[in-house]
């Protein structure tokens, strides 16, 4: 029962985290976004913490399915 429950708590980690990516890349390739990326030459903060925040998420979640 234990084992089942770390699973379904690290395969909300990968959905959530697939999610956050999803919105993050979104975000980027918004209007604003494009705008604020010509000027720094970076996108802008929040889509850039939506996709670290995601990726971290999705890897916590793809390691707790693969660990025993």
């Amino acid at each position: 029962m234990r084992g089942n429950m770390k699973k379904a708590i690290s395969a909300a980690f990968l959905v959530g985290g697939l999610i956050l990516l999803y919105f993050g890349y979104q975000e980027s390739q918004s209007l604003a976004s494009e705008v604020d990326e010509f000027f720094t030459g970076s996108p802008t903060e929040s889509a850039t913490w939506m996709m670290i925040g995601g990726a971290v998420a999705a890897v916590f979640g793809l390691v707790g399915l693969i660990r025993k």
